[in-house]
């Protein structure tokens, strides 16, 4: 019997029905999804008044070299939502720039309190994870589903940004 792996290869788009296990595997994990980030955002918003939205913004501008990246660039790596980027310069987390270096478009940059306000914040995100999602898993779960995720993940190139 072939493996919905080897069906998914298939030269011509295979539109069959989802059977019952692969139903269930689909919308358990839109269900895993929508649950779990529903639950962090509320925790983020009461908490902090920040969504789990911007606070994935914050978190990438607080890797980044010099804490700013290409407009283009954050909104390219977002997992969640791409709007809240005038908001969080209205707040004063974040403010745009141009750079001397790069004169193709905008940057964003973490502030001084977008940093504060990241660094409060993250407790309580990683916190909300480990309940959400981690203390729900039994032991071998996060191999399993780390094996999984990368399958599905597509490979592709970082956006080139020479930081400012």
């Amino acid at each position: 019997m072939a493996s919905s792996a080897t069906r998914a290869r298939a030269s011509k788009p295979d539109s069959r029905q989802l059977d019952e296990l692969e139903l269930a595997a689909w919308r358990g994990m839109l269900y895993a999804y929508r649950n779990t980030t529903t639950a962090i955002d509320e925790r983020l918003v009461r908490e902090h008044e920040l969504s789990l939205g911007s606070y994935e913004v914050l978190l990438l501008l607080s890797k980044a070299e010099d804490n700013a990246l290409r407009m283009g660039a954050l909104a390219d790596q977002l997992l969640l939502s791409r709007s809240g980027l005038t908001r969080l310069v209205a707040r004063g987390l974040l403010e745009r720039h141009t750079c001397d270096l790069d004169r193709r478009g905008t940057y964003a940059r973490l502030t001084d309190a977008g940093r504060r306000k990241f660094d409060e914040a993250r407790p309580t995100n990683l916190a909300a994870i480990r309940e959400q999602f981690i203390d729900r898993l039994e032991e071998g779960d996060l191999d399993d589903l780390a094996r999984v995720w990368s399958r599905l993940e597509e490979p592709g190139e970082e956006p080139d940004d020479p930081g400012c």
